[in-house]
């Protein structure tokens, strides 16, 4: 049996996606061998905009059959998504505390062009682990494995349509909370962006 946690490699992951690195730390596997499901957090991310929450999806080609190995996944860049992302990411976080501070390094994401889905994902993840002071010393799958305790299989336990553990993330100030209160388990850039070098005391 699986002794290890298994992660997925998500675009901007949650704030929960944290949370469980931080109870496995040490012993912790990237997935590199699923096929790519849709509609989950592997090519989407949910930030906080003047109207509400708003997914961000980064567009993919998908193989024939729809059984593209994540590590394969390609991005598709018919038209500039990363520009839209970047235009949302600075109308909902301009006016946060911290977004200049991090918008030099951050911004890169979103003027560098990507072909694969699973290295900017990584890519991300290394800068968000970085700016949390946190070790990036991960492993990876080396083969699909099913059996394992559901304890440990993060592949499935965060997605976006899983709220049931919202309610157990601490709240913290957000830039329009005054208009729909706090929304829970958006992107990590929500609460570095709103709390900065003090987002790493959450966990």
């Amino acid at each position: 049996m699986q002794s290890s946690a298994i992660f997925p490699l998500f675009y901007l992951p949650p704030v929960s996606y944290f949370s469980g690195l931080k109870e496995f730390e040490g012993a912790i596997l990237l997935e590199t061998e699923e096929h790519f499901p849709k509609q989950t957090y592997r090519n989407r991310a949910r930030i906080y905009s003047p109207n509400g929450t708003l997914d961000l999806i980064v567009p993919v080609i998908r193989g024939n059959n729809g059984h593209t190995k994540i590590k394969d996944v390609r991005i598709s860049n018919d038209f500039n998504w990363q520009r839209l992302h970047w235009k949302s990411l600075e109308s909902c976080y301009r006016n946060s505390a911290y977004f200049e501070f991090y918008e030099d390094e951050f911004s890169k994401f979103y003027h560098t062009k990507y072909t694969n889905l699973f290295d900017f994902n990584f890519e991300i993840l290394q800068w968000l682990m970085k700016q949390l002071k946190k070790p990036t010393d991960f492993s990876f799958t080396a083969e699909y494995i099913k059996e394992i305790d559901p304890e440990l299989d993060f592949r499935t336990k965060i997605h976006f349509k899983n709220t049931e553990h919202d309610t157990e993330l601490r709240s913290y100030f957000q830039v329009f909370d005054d208009r729909e209160g706090f929304k829970p388990n958006l992107s990590m850039v929500d609460l570095l962006f709103n709390q900065g070098p003090q987002s790493k005391n959450y966990f």
